[in-house]
């Protein structure tokens, strides 16, 4: 069955992307960039990790208009990229609004073209940042989305294969399919070596650290997140 799986070139769509290729999927893979503080590092990670599965069919996709809206510290640089709080409740200020609905939009509509009848997204639910569109729920909701705003005979369904897992059980499975994470950027701030402590990277560092296993990249700061 052809696939679309977008790949934003982190850790947790690089192990989607491995689950789909595992299963024989023919993958489309595509990319959306949209103004990120990170965009350079992110469409080389892309581009990699699609050399590295040997796969060409590939669509990067410009959404600066995420960018234009703002209100997130990935697209807005007055805004400050918060410092980790693996702890913290509330929604943090790397939240860009309604981020993956607009990038689903897009790969339904790749999706329908190509005849793909898979989407498949890294999203992770319990061990996420509090992001409302990495929910259960909101994938559930936007399959029904596409039953309602696709051809009557489509069949698109999206897969969130790591929704219910934890970070830490998303490294060991990349590391029983062999992923390449070395290849992998999750750093929200820099496009050099990993920062090692906004949320992103701790989040990382700390599945790693409990995984037992060492985290590949390179880091300006590396502390312990246990």
């Amino acid at each position: 069955m052809k696939s679309v799986v977008l790949l934003s070139g982190g850790m947790d769509s690089l192990v989607a992307l491995a689950e789909a290729h595992a299963l024989g999927s023919d993958i489309g893979l595509m990319h959306v960039n949209y103004g990120q503080r990170t965009r350079q590092k992110e469409l080389e990670a892309f581009r990699l990790i699609a050399r590295h599965y040997g796969i060409s069919r590939t669509l990067e996709v410009d959404a600066d208009y995420l960018s234009l809206i703002g209100g997130s510290s990935l697209t807005d640089l007055s805004i400050p990229v918060d410092q980790a709080d693996l702890e913290g409740s509330s929604i943090p200020t790397s939240y860009v609004p309604f981020r993956n609905a607009s990038f689903l939009s897009m790969a339904v509509g790749w999706a329908e073209v190509t005849g793909a009848g898979r989407i498949y997204i890294g999203a992770v639910e319990e061990d996420s940042s509090g992001y409302p569109d990495c929910r259960k729920v909101f994938y559930d909701a936007f399959n029904r989305v596409i039953e309602l705003g696709t051809r009557p005979e489509t069949s698109i369904v999206i897969e969130t294969p790591l929704i219910d897992m934890q970070k830490s059980d998303i490294v060991r499975r990349g590391s029983e399919l062999g992923v390449p994470f070395e290849l992998s950027w999750s750093c929200y701030r820099s496009e050099g070596r990993a920062c090692g402590v906004c949320d992103s990277c701790a989040r990382r560092l700390r599945a790693f650290e409990i995984a037992g296993l060492d985290d590949p990249i390179e880091y300006e700061q590396r502390p312990s997140y246990r």
